[in-house]
């Protein structure tokens, strides 16, 4: 990024927060050859509507707090003059003016996939989430995500554990994190990542900045991978910006009883690519990543995870589960083994990584009989 003199920046971050105003009308002005502080101190004829009465007193003091967090270690403001403004937002319509970004901005220019989904997923959903974003990003993707409760935390933790990179795009300014629990959590994508926002300081969590952060999400990335949302969820729209966008749109299936499944059966009947593996995305994407045909070769001729033994009753048992939440009883009625024969078989299938427990005493079986 190049090195902009403090009173232009700080022209920037005062036009970022004029009300009412966003980047269909401030792109024109901003890439036609004027400078921000020519803007603020000296507005065209052409600048009218709200712009025009917001520069007559514009925001100073929460451009000097903007100032003021630029100020501390590793946060930038890239705006959409920067040379290192990322290519694919610029291509978008009406790209965001500026970005705020705390971490490394050079992972910008380095692929990334998005991971989103259901802020209440199940118990196999997170651990599926976690799964994809950890072998993508030791395949040498950026895993990208909303840093949201549920799916997205899954993901961003899924980055960091395989020692990954991870970038965030929130809903609110960095100098905020909602939601709060996520605060070590967006710590450590600060430390081993980046965190990205449109909005300056102090813009809080309301409603309409999240289907904005969504069109970041699913402009900035490669592609769009929906691991569980519900028919209504706005991991939807992020896919949707996604295929507007001319970007790959993936979603795993699920169980036809699963209501966070729904949203991505929509997606795959609207043309979204069914994936039942990570290398399924990278396969996708390789023409897109120099060396992913290689990571898939490798990873194919690993040898499979040796599974655990299971004696006839437990192979009985998983077969009687299938892949649909069941209860212990209904599982009781389906084998005639005894309840607590059951239980014990449950618990000790659940230590070998064989079956999921999940909310109201449902299990849920996860792979293929050993």
């Amino acid at each position: 990024m190049d090195s902009t003199p403090s009173d232009e920046i700080a022209a920037w971050c005062a036009l970022l927060r004029a009300p009412g105003v966003g980047s269909q009308t401030l792109n024109p002005l901003l890439t036609s050859g004027r400078s921000a502080r020519e803007l603020i101190e000296r507005p065209p004829r052409d600048v009218d509507g709200p712009l025009r009465d917001y520069l007559r007193s514009p925001d100073r003091a929460g451009a000097d707090a903007d100032m003021a967090w630029l100020a501390q270690p590793r946060n930038h403001l890239l705006t959409i003059t920067d040379p290192d403004y990322p290519r694919r937002l610029r291509e978008l319509p009406n790209p965001p003016t500026a970005l705020f970004l705390h971490g490394d901005a050079e992972l910008l220019q380095t692929p990334q996939l998005a991971i989103v989904g259901s802020r209440n997923p199940s118990t196999g959903g997170r651990n599926t989430a976690r799964e994809f974003a950890a072998h993508l990003a030791r395949c040498g993707l950026v895993v990208a995500s909303g840093l949201a409760a549920g799916i997205d935390s899954a993901a961003h933790e899924g980055a960091l554990d395989a020692d990954g990179l991870t970038l965030a795009v929130t809903g609110t300014g960095l100098d905020r994190v909602y939601p709060a629990r996520n605060r070590e959590l967006a710590h450590q994508i600060a430390t081993n990542g980046l965190l990205l926002s449109e909005f300056p300081t102090g813009t809080p969590p309301l409603p309409a900045n999240f289907p904005r952060r969504n069109r970041i999400l699913a402009g900035l990335t490669l592609g769009t991978l929906v691991v569980e949302a519900a028919l209504n969820s706005g991991s939807l729209i992020t896919a949707r910006h996604a295929a507007e966008y001319g970007r790959e749109v993936f979603a795993i299936p699920g169980s036809i009883h699963n209501p966070l499944a729904r949203g991505c059966h929509a997606l795959i009947r609207d043309g979204a690519k069914l994936v039942e593996t990570a290398d399924h995305v990278l396969e996708e994407l390789a023409p897109l990543l120099p060396g992913a045909q290689q990571a898939i070769a490798l990873r194919s001729s690993e040898p499979p995870a040796a599974q655990n033994a299971t004696d006839p009753q437990h192979a009985a048992l998983l077969e009687a589960m299938g892949f649909d939440p069941v209860t212990t009883d209904e599982l009781v009625v389906r084998t005639g083994f005894p309840v607590a024969e059951v239980s014990s078989m449950l618990l000790l299938l659940e230590l070998q990584g064989h079956v999921l427990s999940g909310a109201g005493g449902l299990f849920t079986r996860v792979g293929k009989i050993p």
